[in-house]
């Protein structure tokens, strides 16, 4: 159902309260997502942005509820990705002529996925198109987070549609963010940044200082998923910043895998020790195998240490560690401490390895870690024990 945020905009997105994997299997949601476009109605009428691709034809169907499909005279798709271009096929079937603004890169993306020569404009940073009494102004923002993605400010109604920039993957019944439990909107925020876009920290930085410099009076944020800021808006601009700034708080989360609990053993006596040592300091325990990579991600992203534990299987550690480890490889992750730790039988690679690949993924490796051989003791656990205190 379509809802209108101001007297020229209106949300005609969709709320898909039955995802729980994005991105493939990369990304879990929690609470579903929403894939928000926004139809402008001015002088000229401007659609931003689409809906996924199993959405298309319901879309299409709700937006002719709106508008005359013939009236839209101008479609900027900020960012290439199906979940925000998938419903343009359908479309573009209704409206075949209709120009389509995006950045030369989106250009590429669109035909290389949709294989379509459309009406393409391409923009870049600082063109504007005037509809009446507003204008927009186009702000490229490359890897936030495809190479393609732009960003399009509305003056008069000072609204920065954002795309993925500033958003969560959050379905509610409500519109807005100030609507919401705000823990629950922020943990979902983190989740979003730490996933998504804490590879490209360094531009996020670079670009939301960038927009900042431009001085541009911004009275809503509307993302492509999740809820609009509307009530101090740059809230998010500024957490922004500061979950680019090579982000941590007072936390150690100890990730681990194991076959027949000596590692998880390990890993509860460790942070036994931690916690006898530092009370202040947050301890997160998390079996990659059982909880959700996504979360565990964030967790990650979170902390200033983090201990990685697996016993050695076939002279390497376990599969979900090994996934696990190469995801965190990816996230391009700097001033964080790390060491692992691991239970074996006979060969007990894992714990040399995992270190090896910490240290390679940016890490500053505290020790040379801990093993375990077989079941740990009474003796073994309390040296897991010490071990823990000693990382404080």
């Amino acid at each position: 159902m379509a809802k209108k945020i101001s007297d020229k905009v209106t949300w005609v997105g969709k709320t898909d309260w039955e995802l729980k994997k994005f991105h493939g299997d990369e990304f879990t949601t929690v609470s579903g997502s929403s894939y928000n476009s926004y139809l402008i109605q001015d002088e000229k009428n401007v659609l931003i942005d689409t809906a996924w691709l199993p959405y298309d034809k319901e879309f299409v169907a709700n937006l002719k509820q709106e508008i005359n499909l013939q009236k839209i005279d101008y479609i900027i798709i900020n960012h290439g990705e199906v979940d925000h271009s998938g419903s343009l096929p359908e479309l573009m079937r209704e409206i075949p002529d209709t120009p389509i603004y995006c950045t030369a890169n989106g250009i590429k993306s669109i035909k290389g996925q949709y294989h379509k020569d459309w009406n393409f404009i391409p923009v870049k940073t600082g063109d504007t198109l005037n509809i009446g009494e507003s204008t927009l102004t186009f702000i490229e923002a490359p890897m936030l987070h495809w190479p393609d993605t732009m960003f399009t400010y509305m003056d008069k109604e000072n609204i920065l549609f954002s795309n993925d920039g500033f958003g969560q993957h959050m379905a509610s019944e409500h519109l807005y963010a100030d609507e919401v439990d705000q823990d629950i909107l922020y943990a979902e925020a983190i989740k979003y940044y730490a996933n998504i876009l804490a590879l490209f920290s360094m531009m996020v930085k670079k670009k939301v200082n960038e927009i900042l410099a431009m001085n541009l009076n911004i009275d809503m944020i509307c993302p492509s998923h999740g809820l609009i800021w509307r009530k101090d808006p740059t809230q998010i601009v500024e957490k922004y910043l500061e979950w680019a700034e090579n982000y941590q708080e007072n936390q150690i989360t100890i990730i681990y895998d194991t076959m027949w609990n000596d590692t998880r053993k390990m890993a509860e006596a460790i942070a036994k020790g931690i916690n006898e040592k530092d009370k202040n300091v947050t301890i997160k325990l998390m079996n990659t195998a059982k909880d959700d990579k996504t979360d565990v991600l964030t967790e990650v992203f979170k902390s200033k240490m983090i201990l990685v534990g697996s016993p050695t299987v076939n002279n390497g550690y376990l599969y979900s560690i090994a996934g696990i480890l190469e995801m965190i490889k990816g996230m391009k992750l700097k001033n964080k401490k790390a060491a692992a730790f691991g239970s074996y039988g006979w060969s007990g690679e894992a714990v040399k390895l995992i270190t090896e690949e910490l240290k390679q993924s940016g890490f500053e490796i505290i020790n040379e870690g801990i093993r375990t051989m077989w079941t740990p003791d009474k003796e073994k656990t309390k040296e897991c024990i010490e071990f823990g205190k000693n990382l404080c």
